[in-house]
C-alpha cells in the first residue's frame, strides 16, 4: 500500500527530535551568515577558515578532542544529576575546585613517582574535590530543601575564588614570583603526572579523550542496566512515590550531585595535566557552563552527550582560527552555539504545548 501524507502526519514528522534539531541548526548557521557578512568577509572564507581550525592539521584535531573530552565529561556528570530530577549548573565552580586539588596532588607527588600512580593521584583528588564541592549543595538540598540551581550556581564564585587565591599566594600554588611579570599560576606538574598523549608529539590529544569515552560508556550502562539507575529515574519522576516505596531517596539525591562534581572536577584536574601543565586564573575558559549546555542539548542521552560535546569542541577551536584568517571575532561562534540552544529550547517548547 502507498502510504498517503495527511496534514496530522506531516505536522507529527515536522515535530521529530532530529528536524527539529536539524532546523534549529540551519537557523543558527544563517545567523552566523549575517555575522560573517557584518564582519567584512565572504561566506567561503569564513567557512574555510573554521574547517581549517578544526581539521586542517593534527594540532587541531588533537586540541579539539581535547575540548570535547572536557566537555563530555561535565556533561556526563549533568546527566547523572538530572535523571535524579535536579539540575546542576555548578560545573564550573567544580571544574576549578578540581584544578585546584589536581595542580596540589601533583605538585605534591614525590619525583620517583611512577606515572600511572601519579597521573591516577591527580585525577583522583580533582575528582574528590569536585564530588566534594556539589556534595555540599546536595547536602543542604536534603537537609534544608535548599534548591541546588541556586547553590551550585552560587558555589561557582566561590570556586573561581578559591582558584584565584591560590594562584596568587605564594604560600599555597603561586610559583615563586622572580620578577613584576611573573603570571599569577603554578609552578608545572613534573612530567610523571601529565596525561600521556595519544598519538605523536604533534597532536595534543590526551588519554582525557579515552577517560571521558570510558566515563560516559559507563554511566550509560549504570543509568539503563542497574538497579542504581533505575532508583535514579524513580526519584527523577517522583520523590513522594519513591519514598513511599522505600527507596533512599537523599541519599539517592546527594549522591547524583557528587557523581555530578566528581565527573566535572576530574576534568579540571586534566585540565591541569594537558599543555601547559599548570594551574592558571581562567584557565577553565568556561567549560563549565559549556558542559552544561551540553548536557541541556543532550536531554539524557549518553551518546549525544558526545556527539554534541565532539561538535562544540571542533566549533570552539575553529572559532579562533575563524578570528586569525579571517578577520571575524571567534565571539561569533559562542554567537551561533547560544542561538543553537535557545532555537532548540523554543522549539521543544513549541512542541509539548500543541496537542
Amino acid at each position: 500500500m502507498i502510504a498517503t501524507l495527511t496534514p496530522s502526519s506531516l505536522s507529527s514528522s515536522f515535530r521529530h527530535p532530529a528536524v527539529i534539531a536539524s532546523l534549529a541548526a540551519l537557523a543558527a548557521a544563517g545567523v552566523g551568515l549575517l555575522l560573517v557578512v557584518g564582519a567584512g568577509s565572504t561566506p567561503a572564507a569564513a567557512g574555510g577558515a573554521l574547517v581549517e581550525g578544526m581539521f586542517a592539521t593534527p594540532y587541531a584535531i588533537g586540541s579539539s578532542l581535547n575540548t570535547a573530552a572536557v566537555l563530555a565529561l561535565i556533561a556526563t556528570g549533568f546527566t547523572v544529576a538530572h535523571r535524579a530530577g535536579l539540575v546542576n549548573v555548578g560545573g564550573e565552580g567544580q571544574l576549578c575546585a578540581g584544578g585546584v586539588a589536581g595542580a596540589a596532588a601533583g605538585l605534591a607527588l614525590p619525583a620517583a613517582t611512577p606515572p600511572v600512580l601519579a597521573v591516577s593521584a591527580v585525577l583522583a583528588a580533582g575528582c574528590a574535590a569536585g564530588a566534594l564541592w556539589a556534595w555540599l549543595a546536595g547536602l543542604l538540598l536534603v537537609r534544608r530543601g535548599t534548591s541546588e540551581v541556586i547553590t551550585t550556581l552560587l558555589l561557582n564564585f566561590v570556586g573561581i575564588g578559591l582558584l584565584s587565591l591560590a594562584v596568587h599566594e605564594e604560600a599555597l600554588l603561586r610559583q615563586p614570583a622572580t620578577s613584576t611579570e611573573t603570571l599569577p599560576q603554578s609552578e608545572p606538574l613534573p612530567a610523571a603526572a601529565r596525561l600521556p598523549l595519544l598519538g605523536s608529539v604533534e597532536s595534543p590529544a590526551t588519554a582525557v579523550t579515552v577517560v571521558a569515552l570510558v566515563a560516559a560508556a559507563v554511566t550509560a550502562l549504570v543509568l539503563h542496566r542497574s538497579a542504581t539507575g533505575l532508583r535514579l529515574r524513580a526519584v527523577g519522576h517522583s520523590r513522594a512515590a519513591s519514598l513511599r516505596l522505600g527507596a533512599p531517596v537523599d541519599r539517592l539525591r546527594a549522591g547524583s550531585l557528587a557523581v555530578a562534581g566528581g565527573f566535572a572536577g576530574v576534568a579540571g584536574a586534566a585540565l591541569v595535566a594537558t599543555a601547559p601543565y599548570v594551574l592558571a586564573e581562567h584557565f577553565s575558559s568556561g567549560y563549565g557552563f559549556s558542559g552544561l549546555v551540553v548536557g541541556l542539548l543532550a536531554r539524557g542521552s549518553l551518546t549525544a552527550v558526545v556527539g554534541v560535546s565532539l561538535l562544540f569542541g571542533f566549533l570552539t577551536n575553529g572559532g579562533i582560527s575563524l578570528q586569525l584568517a579571517s578577520g571575524v571575532p571567534a565571539s561569533s561562534v559562542q554567537i551561533v552555539q547560544s542561538l543553537l540552544v535557545l532555537f532548540i529550547a523554543a522549539s521543544m517548547l513549541w512542541k509539548e504545548k500543541r496537542p
